[in-house]
């Protein structure tokens, strides 16, 4: 009975080892992140002189959830907004604050594009020149960030105006959506 007993213990230690042993290696104690699911490509700013400018690029999505970008920030805006073109209630496109941000689907990307969703610098701090580069901050839903450097390129299109009072603002009539 004192074989059995010792060869039992024996082997419950050994598998308690074992697994202890895979979870450790299974396991770099770093949790993923919506921001290391990101990759943000092709991304600029367009040139301006001052009030407000945009950024647009490619974000893809590797991972296998959904992420949610819930904020953009930069040194170069007083503050910014995720914006979307949508159809007003008279028929027009419009120009307004996206409600919630964006969602990335899994495995999946989203398009940031002049005349489509893009991220807003409603006060820019200085002039964004040709051939500078602006750096950006993406906040995602679980608070997660990512750093994106995005160069500034000169862009005739999407001359915008913006109206503080109202949350709609007209589409310009120079800029084609998609364009």
């Amino acid at each position: 009975m004192r074989t059995l007993f010792t060869r039992t213990a024996r082997t419950v230690a050994a598998a308690a080892l074992c697994v202890t042993a895979l979870v450790a290696c299974g396991d770099s104690g770093e949790t993923a992140t919506q921001a290391d699911s990101i990759t943000v490509s092709d991304q600029w700013v367009k040139a301006a002189d001052s009030g407000m400018t945009a950024a647009f690029g490619q974000l893809a999505n590797t991972g296998d959830s959904q992420v949610h970008l819930v904020s953009v920030s930069s040194p170069s805006s007083g503050y910014m907004e995720i914006h979307e073109m949508a159809t007003s209630d008279s028929g027009g496109m419009v120009m307004r604050e996206k409600e919630g941000g964006l969602v990335i689907p899994a495995k999946g990307s989203h398009s940031l594009d002049p005349g489509g969703d893009h991220l807003m610098f409603m006060d820019i701090t200085a002039p964004v020149t040709a051939g500078q580069t602006v750096d950006l901050t993406f906040t995602f839903e679980d608070g997660s960030t990512k750093d994106v450097e995005a160069q500034v390129r000169d862009f005739s299109g999407n001359e915008e105006n913006y109206d503080p009072g109202t949350t709609d603002m007209p589409m310009p009539q120079d800029v084609t959506p998609g364009a």
